[in-house]
């Protein structure tokens, strides 16, 4: 996989951080510095990989801006703008298209209902969609009508024991899942599906050239990954955790160049 021209959108952390949202989890204190410096680590982590960085506006009064990842779904160079499932994100999403069509994207927007990013996993033209919490079933109705034109199949799945799809299963780059089965509502249900030892272990972004991003708190999983051939590098994001917050929430893949605002 060449990487060359690939860069991650992301926004920095809120100063209200420790306001963000949680569903599944109670609520811990967040220390927002040391989350801070933990956002520059991952910055440095996908930049040592090769990557990129564009970053969205600051978005101060939302506290759960950092995770990017819910406000677009991206192919090629065509942006799918969402709609998030909680009211006190709607705003977050005005950042991220105005970055985007900046840089030169085709921006669409959803037509109804809600769908945050993080429901959404792409596996070659499979795109699997989490029906729960945050999107519901207009939401996953809307997007499949602009994503099938594209060339996409999407394949709702029930989403009930987690916040997002993605804080279930991610996939690696073979195109196997992998997920931590107490939290998949019907593991069977993706095939070459590969149980994780940590929930922190069904996270993973693919860098290229054989290197994952993962969570340092999923040590065991990492092992497993190495097993497999791949590259861990590991990203202490400990206090998005608290937030029910992934390594895959705190950045978006962008791929074709139109723009060329790019930081580092």
């Amino acid at each position: 996989m060449n990487e060359a021209n690939v860069r991650a959108l992301v926004r920095q952390p809120s100063p209200r951080l420790a306001e963000g949202l949680v569903t599944h989890l109670d609520r811990r204190p967040v220390d927002v510095r040391l989350a801070e410096r933990q956002w520059h680590g991952y910055l440095d982590a996908v930049q040592a990989a090769g990557w990129g960085i564009v970053e969205v506006p600051a978005a101060a009064d939302h506290p759960d801006g950092v995770f990017v990842e819910d406000t677009v779904v991206m192919f090629g160079d065509t942006a799918v703008i969402t709609r998030p499932g909680a009211d006190q994100r709607a705003g977050e999403t005005a950042g991220t298209r105005a970055a985007l069509q900046e840089l030169g994207y085709r921006v669409l927007s959803m037509p109804a209902g809600t769908l945050d990013g993080g429901d959404v996993l792409k596996v070659g033209e499979r795109v699997y969609v989490g029906r729960g919490g945050r999107t519901d079933a207009a939401g996953l109705a809307g997007f499949r009508s602009l994503v099938e034109p594209l060339g996409h199949t999407v394949i709702g799945v029930p989403t009930s024991k987690v916040l997002h799809l993605k804080s279930a299963v991610t996939a690696l780059p073979d195109g196997s899942i992998v997920g931590y089965p107490p939290l998949v509502d019907d593991p069977s249900f993706f095939p070459h599906f590969r149980p994780m030892p940590e929930e922190a272990g069904s996270h993973v972004v693919d860098l290229g050239d054989g290197q994952l991003l993962i969570a340092a708190s999923a040590p065991r999983s990492g092992a497993v990954l190495a097993e497999l051939g791949y590259r861990p590098v590991a990203v202490d994001i400990s206090e998005f955790e608290k937030l029910e917050g992934c390594v895959t929430c705190l950045s978006v893949r962008l791929r074709s160049t139109p723009g060329t605002a790019i930081r580092g």
